[in-house]
């Protein structure tokens, strides 16, 4: 029997477009799993290569997208893992006109969830489904598992389910992928989950400042602080790859590699879109908020120069207290601002949910994170809890549990917040996090005097205490 013609005669379930990092890792975990693929990439060499060196010829290459057409079965799937944008729009322009109606495209990428919905109605007149599919794990979880939140219609995720399935992290039983609802709502919660990854790095890399500006700990100290942190309730995917990467050593200079990192964050505007959304859905995320202020000012460094110039550098207090009581004080705060960043991230998906009408599950969102994404943490077995219990609940903090795990460390916060006040240490995101929790805490908030000043210089109205309705005052006599 001549293989090489029975092999070629088996129609692959999935071609990929795009062999970056992710692309390549993806698709080695689908053969892994059983599942014939094949590839293309804009560079036919790559492909070749790929398909030959690194899947060991488990890989059919595609030289040209007619090729990757003709090797698929019917209805053809096709997954895009290219950089968010016009290359996504670029790739459908060329790949649309070599499929034919009931074909699937999938867009693997962090695309703006409103570009997938415009994608999804473009390719649906020509009778075509896109599915826009949020993909978290980085490069390990490509390869082995990671989470998978597509979004679009339901039965053409049913169409890819198996795999999907199949190639996600496992956490006990249940696979880290599930339908999230219709239209973007794939992207929009792993936009979600990138806004919540950049209020937890924030937060981790606040109190990472306190223990060494503020209480003079070496690197390897804090390295050990973090690793005993990541064996309590703060067990998590970054806490354990903070210590990880404290652990480093530069082989240039013999010192801890990150001392040598400058410190200027950036993003890839994932970001950004979650502030965003969250200011036009009028749900407040200021933990998030502040985390992307905070990459926004470290990244412009001449401006920063100029203005410490100006100003002379910040002179704190020196620490005079109990080193070892402070560090149990930052534990606690750090584990309620953590509840409050996914308390937030949830507010918004229940927010944008509604408004869009995707009907997206949170207990479902909160089970498929909770292993193979960046945000993975055993808080999130609590928060699943929280809303199969009550899949209707207003708010997370509204949940009896994780408000008793909230208000039993918010002393710690307030210390922690406090403790950066005085040692002149920007906590941005720790403060936000304790204003938060004290504007949902507090009866009476100052909107009142707003209100007021609203409609003392624009006659905006305001409401009463004591009746109904809108009421205007002219507040100085004419």
């Amino acid at each position: 029997m001549n293989m090489a013609k029975t092999k070629a005669k088996v129609k692959c379930e999935l071609g990929m477009i795009g062999l970056g990092t992710m692309g390549r890792n993806l698709l080695l975990n689908l053969v892994d799993h059983g599942f014939p693929v094949a590839c293309f990439d804009r560079n036919p060499d790559q492909a070749k290569t790929f398909a030959r060196e690194e899947a060991e010829g488990r890989v059919e290459a595609a030289t040209t997208l007619p090729m990757l057409a003709a090797l698929l079965k019917r209805p053809r799937v096709v997954m895009l893992l290219v950089p968010a944008g016009a290359p996504v729009d670029e790739v459908l322009k060329k790949i649309v006109p070599h499929l034919a109606p009931g074909d699937i495209v999938i867009d693997g990428g962090n695309s703006h969830f409103r570009d997938t919905e415009r994608r999804q109605r473009t390719l649906g007149r020509k009778g075509l489904v896109l599915l826009g599919v949020g993909v978290s794990g980085g490069e390990a979880g490509a390869r082995h598992g990671p989470s998978l939140m597509p979004g679009g219609p339901a039965e053409a995720y049913e169409r890819v389910r198996p795999m999907f399935e199949a190639v996600a992290a496992q956490v006990g039983d249940q696979p880290c992928a599930a339908w999230c609802g219709p239209g973007g709502a794939g992207h929009y919660v792993k936009m979600v989950h990138n806004g919540i990854e950049y209020g937890l790095m924030q937060l981790i890399a606040e109190v990472y400042d306190l223990m060494t500006r503020g209480l003079g700990l070496s690197t390897a100290e804090v390295r050990d602080v973090f690793r005993d942190w990541n064996a309590s309730e703060l067990n998590s995917f970054l806490v354990e790859i903070t210590a990880t990467v404290l652990d480093a050593t530069d082989p240039k200079t013999g010192r801890p590699l990150v001392e040598m990192i400058r410190d200027a964050a950036r993003q890839k505007g994932t970001g950004a879109w979650t502030t965003a959304s969250a200011a036009e859905l009028q749900t407040p995320v200021p933990t998030i908020d502040l985390a992307v202020a905070m990459r926004d000012l470290s990244g412009d460094t001449a401006q920063r120069t100029a203005v410490l110039e100006a100003l002379g550098e910040a002179d704190g207090a020196s620490f005079g207290g109990d080193t070892d009581v402070l560090l149990g004080q930052l534990r606690g705060a750090l584990y309620a601002a953590m509840i409050v960043t996914y308390a937030q991230g949830m507010a918004l998906l229940r927010a944008a949910s509604a408004a869009n009408k995707w009907a997206v599950d949170l207990e479902m969102v909160s089970r498929i994170w909770r292993g193979g994404c960046i945000i993975r943490a055993a808080l999130l077995e609590k928060l699943r809890l929280a809303y199969q219990k009550n899949p209707a609940l207003l708010h997370l903090l509204a949940d009896a549990e994780l408000a008793g795990e909230v208000v039993r460390r918010q002393e710690e916060l307030r210390t922690a917040v406090a403790a950066a006040v005085e040692l002149a240490i920007p906590a941005p995101a720790l403060a936000a996090s304790l204003a938060y929790l004290d504007s949902y805490r507090s009866r009476r908030l100052p909107a009142n005097l707003i209100q007021a000043q609203r409609d003392f210089f624009g006659a905006h109205t305001y409401e009463r205490i004591d009746e109904p309705g809108t009421f205007h005052t002219e507040w100085v006599e004419k």
